[in-house]
């Protein structure tokens, strides 16, 4: 592994768009950090399936965090080390091979959290539906997607996405209560829900972080950089952070990240200014 001073922590949901293209200059971007020698860890609510296109179109060789902090996943032989078990482990204790990846868990896998979405329906009698119970023409009717796409959307390793059939704000709200008490985590995408037992995005980032160390026998800082919608998630388990702007009042200095450096999207040099950013102590 190549001497850097930082490590770089990616919110790309915003910047890597499901459908269509992604934020003008960011492939651009991509390969300025691999010719520099910085580490890029990109963070994704999307399943490991479903980042295999963008990342082998980018040529991202790094690991990636997916499904909103429920795994690490670690490329083979990109540390040429073993990882510390203390370090990002989860309950269970041990890694796991998924396709070309050593994933560390953080989350339960699945079928933990579709076993306590059920049982979680069934005891407050709120009615859900998961993406996994769907046939592939009723998945891609509810999900919009083309029927290729809609099946690698509910293919997850540790979460489970489902939504609600006709109940109430107040149904919710008990759902989403009682689930807490086991220890589910929820998060909205759109009209769908995620579920995982255990996700963590600090743990996920705390377990890189350290593995960086360890191969390179020193601390590398970690930086985030997010769009003002994702910021929330990684800002405050990072080092530094540079937050991507759209330039209205809400982001300005003063505003909710008075810390983070701030570039704004639409600037024309905006990933030669991020790039200085990064580099920069």
């Amino acid at each position: 592994m190549r001497q850097t001073s930082s490590v770089l922590y990616i919110a790309v949901d915003t910047l890597l768009p499901e459908r269509g293209r992604s934020i003008a200059g960011f492939d651009e971007f991509t390969a300025a950090l691999d010719h520099a020698g910085i580490p890029a860890v990109w963070l994704t609510s999307r399943s490991r399936l479903q980042f295999d296109e963008p990342r082998r179109r980018l040529g991202h060789a790094h690991p990636f965090v997916a499904e909103d902090g429920c795994g690490v996943y670690l490329p083979e032989d990109y540390f040429h080390l073993r990882p510390d078990s203390a370090a990002g482990r989860s309950r269970k204790g041990s890694t796991l091979r998924l396709g070309r990846f050593k994933v560390i868990p953080i989350a339960d896998a699945l079928p933990a959290a579709s076993e306590a979405l059920e049982a979680l329906s069934q005891e407050t009698q709120v009615p859900i539906v998961t993406l996994r119970s769907l046939s592939l023409r009723e998945l891609a009717q509810n999900t919009g997607v083309p029927p290729r796409e809609a099946e690698l959307v509910r293919q997850r390793d540790f979460d489970e996405l489902f939504f609600f059939a006709g109940v109430s704000p107040a149904q919710i709200e008990t759902f989403f209560a009682d689930g807490g008490k086991r220890e589910m985590g929820f998060r909205q995408h759109g009209v769908l829900w995620s579920a995982a037992i255990g996700a963590s995005l600090q743990r996920c980032v705390g377990a890189l972080s350290k593995l960086y160390d360890r191969a390179l026998r020193y601390h590398a800082h970690s930086v985030a950089l997010a769009t003002a919608d994702l910021a929330p998630r990684v800002f405050p388990f990072c080092d530094r952070s540079i937050l991507l702007t759209d330039g209205n009042s809400e982001t300005a200095k003063g505003g909710p990240y008075p810390r983070a450096r701030e570039v704004q999207l639409r600037s024309p040099d905006v990933w030669e200014q991020v790039l200085e950013n990064v580099v920069s102590k």
